[in-house]
């Protein structure tokens, strides 16, 4: 199987790196391109092993996936650029958050089969939650490739078109919010007296702890929570005091307002 990346940034990488980690793909099988930022190239090519060109015969030429790994707003030049080179059952798979399945089926004005895919930044490290939408053109073994791809980087899901927006809300823009708690018990840690390295020791290992209590219980997460919650105690004046300021309630709303922004994104990139 030979797979074209159009695009090196930071999702590329992380998805390269998943390939060649587990050996999904034998690296000389994977070619990679930008723009024009040679210097990036050699470095996936020093760093992964794979093949690397700004010819585009060499790098369509029996490619069996095409990612789109490429900024928004540079979507419509690169989906025009390369429709000429796309065969009929060549699977095109773009990472590019905004832009709609029928939006790329117009651009391309071209009957192949697309997969619209939303991984988070958690791939770089082989844990992303990525959910995928296909077009009405994409067979079993295009899902097939798509899923052994992603499944490399993490867990991978299967949803229609209309849910992508909110898997953004919740998911794919997911870790910052982890990271934002995580900032709060760090900025905590330091007024209540406790040195930075080992407070972050501590935290992380909390959230992993956590995390795996989820993953492992078939209770849900308000259950878990009261199992730790003793009356009078500790837990439960540290939740009081969560619940005054309505922490719950701003979760909520954050993961629908950025749900909604995603909408609007998708909306813009569609009138482009």
């Amino acid at each position: 199987m030979k797979i074209t990346f159009i695009g090196a940034g930071s999702m590329a990488e992380a998805i390269i790196g998943g390939l060649v980690k587990n050996n999904v793909v034998e690296k000389h099988h994977i070619y990679v391109t930008n723009r024009s930022e040679e210097s990036r190239l050699q470095y996936m090519r020093n760093q992964y092993g794979v093949q690397t060109t700004y010819n585009l015969h060499n790098l369509f030429h029996q490619t069996d996936i095409v990612v789109l790994a490429v900024k928004p707003k540079d979507a419509m030049e690169v989906l025009q650029k390369i429709s000429s080179y796309l065969q009929q059952d060549t699977l095109l798979i773009s990472v590019i958050a905004g832009v709609s399945l029928s939006s790329m089926e117009n651009i391309l004005n071209l009957e192949v089969p697309i997969i619209r895919a939303m991984p988070n930044t958690s791939a770089a490290i082989g844990k992303s939650a990525t959910a995928i939408a296909k077009n009405k053109v994409v067979k079993e073994h295009h899902l097939n490739y798509a899923f052994t791809l992603f499944s490399s980087i993490g867990l991978t899901v299967m949803v229609d078109e209309e849910k992508l927006d909110a898997v953004t809300g919740l998911s794919g823009s997911g870790p910052a919010y982890i990271y934002y708690i995580v900032e709060a018990m760090e900025n905590s840690a330091m007024e209540i007296g406790l040195e930075t390295d080992m407070a972050k020791k501590l935290i992380v290992q909390t959230l992993l702890g956590a995390a795996e209590m989820l993953s492992q219980s078939s209770e849900k997460a308000e259950k878990l929570r009261f199992a730790v919650t003793s009356p009078g105690g500790t837990t439960e004046a540290g939740i009081r005091m969560l619940d005054r300021h309505k922490v719950k309630d701003a979760f909520v709303d954050c993961i629908k307002e950025a749900t909604k922004q995603s909408k609007r994104l998708s909306k813009q990139h569609s009138k482009d």
